[in-house]
């Protein structure tokens, strides 16, 4: 186990945060439904293309919820194989589901071909899932582990969502995404494959 200091910022806070639930009826899975609903439900305001930095927002805190059940799980002894997959799947489910939203909200301003590349996008994000779920069931958690540089992971960069929309690039950020998800699926894979070759 990793000591604090050498979680991420968001992580430290998320267990500071949920730390009085430990001996409460709290379960970690309430909290994993918590930032389902959360994050699907900030995927579906940015495919209604209305309120696209309301969206941001209720994203930026569906992903800080992530950490708050595995935190308290981990500190109350509550962790559970269940649960565990459950989170992955909740994971899986509003981070797809955020970039094929994205692409369906911006129909009017890139027309038909922004579903497209959200569900470009959006496919990518699930493959990957896949293979950093089979890759850890074969090898380990820390087979995963996530590039990390002073406190923040890769995936901290949904908390810029919100600058993306004030600044008004989220067809650049869609853009961009429907590259660069399908390229980082090639590396996961790569890494999946080179394992494999090596087990």
């Amino acid at each position: 186990m990793s000591s604090a200091s050498s979680k991420p910022w968001d992580a430290r806070l998320a267990a500071a945060l949920v730390r009085p639930l430990c001996h409460t009826s709290v379960s970690p899975n309430v909290l994993t439904t918590v930032r389902l609903m959360v994050g699907l439900y900030g995927a579906a305001l940015f495919a209604g293309g209305e309120s696209p930095n309301l969206a941001a927002l209720v994203i930026v805190l569906s992903n800080f919820l992530d950490h708050t059940d595995g935190e308290l799980a981990r500190m109350s002894g509550r962790s559970s194989r269940f649960g565990h997959n459950y989170d992955l799947a909740s994971d899986a489910l509003v981070t797809v589901g955020l970039f094929v939203c994205i692409g369906w909200g911006l129909r009017d301003s890139l027309g038909q071909v922004a579903a497209l590349l959200g569900l470009a996008a959006g496919l990518a994000v699930a493959g990957i899932f896949h293979l950093r779920n089979l890759i850890e069931n074969a090898h380990g958690k820390q087979a995963t582990a996530q590039p990390r540089f002073a406190g923040f992971e890769a995936e901290d960069i949904l908390y810029l969502l919100p600058l993306v929309t004030l600044f008004d690039v989220l067809p650049g950020f869609l853009k961009a995404a429907s590259i660069g998800a399908p390229l980082a699926f090639l590396i996961v894979l790569g890494q999946y494959l080179l394992l494999r070759r090596r087990a």
